[in-house]
């Protein structure tokens, strides 16, 4: 008789986040089944009461219902793998909590040892560990330790035809086009490369880590780590050089503090 192939259910509000961590599933964990894809806790709690995947997949921060909410509804009925952007302190909080976490990008080698723990769990018909206590109490940590969001690490934008997910320490710059937004950066071999996202850039500046990104004009943003140097211009601005690129940035007065020690 052959034995049952076990099940999950993967929730994320970003498709290619998704089809990534099925995909690295599917190396990591051949038989396992994806029966069920979420776009928020709601749809994950729906699509678990309908399939009763073994194991759920849930993104933290998701729209609506979140992935804590999610599974202080699913509760020990699963096996709960968490997905998350957070930092070291919201990983000890995972830790303390002895509940099964991934960071984005989710890392192979961490896959590895998250799969050969679920593997055990089930084999041994172990039930779930998380218990609505653990779940409020992460619930309260993270709230507590994440007053603000994560800062943006992923933008999806087109390029000839196919979306691409590129990562903010590839980006050189951001300049606004209008309504989108024009993203500079360095492709697969390298070489500077550019797209076009319809996300206004003064919705993208909130979202941007502080200390790697700076506006350094009303409509340019520019990563820190792909300045080469500074020139000073007329009438208080300046021009911002960057790493393999030929384009200088306009540096406005309003920005130029920011250069003042360069």
């Amino acid at each position: 008789m052959t034995a049952r192939r076990p099940t999950a259910l993967i929730a994320d509000d970003e498709p290619l986040l998704r089809e990534e961590l099925e995909q690295m599933l599917a190396q990591a964990w051949p038989e396992l089944d994806v029966v069920a894809r979420a776009r928020n806790g709601r749809e994950a709690v729906e699509h678990f009461e309908a399939q009763r995947p073994d194991i759920c997949f849930l993104d933290v921060h998701m729209p609506g219902v979140s992935g804590v909410e999610a599974a202080r509804q699913i509760g020990a009925r699963a096996q709960l793998v968490f997905v998350t952007a957070f930092e070291q302190y919201a990983l000890q909080a995972f830790e303390q909590g002895a509940l099964d976490y991934l960071v984005k990008p989710v890392d192979a080698a961490r896959l590895a040892t998250t799969v050969a723990r679920l593997r055990e769990r089930l084999q041994a018909a172990q039930p779930s560990q998380v218990t609505e206590e653990l779940l409020q109490q992460l619930a309260a940590q993270l709230k507590a330790g994440n007053a603000a969001p994560a800062p943006l690490r992923w933008l999806r934008a087109s390029a000839g035809g196919t979306v691409r997910l590129i990562h903010v320490d590839e980006i050189d710059f951001l300049r606004s086009d209008e309504k989108y937004t024009l993203i500079a950066w360095r492709g697969d071999d390298g070489k500077p490369a550019e797209a076009l996202i319809s996300v206004p850039l003064k919705t993208l500046v909130p979202q941007l880590d502080a200390a790697q990104f700076a506006q350094v004009h009303r409509s340019v943003v520019v990563n820190l780590r792909a300045i080469s140097h500074v020139t000073r211009g007329e009438n208080e601005t300046a021009g911002v050089h960057l790493k393999g690129r030929r384009e200088v940035l306009p540096v406005s007065r309003s920005y130029l503090h920011l250069f003042r020690q360069m």
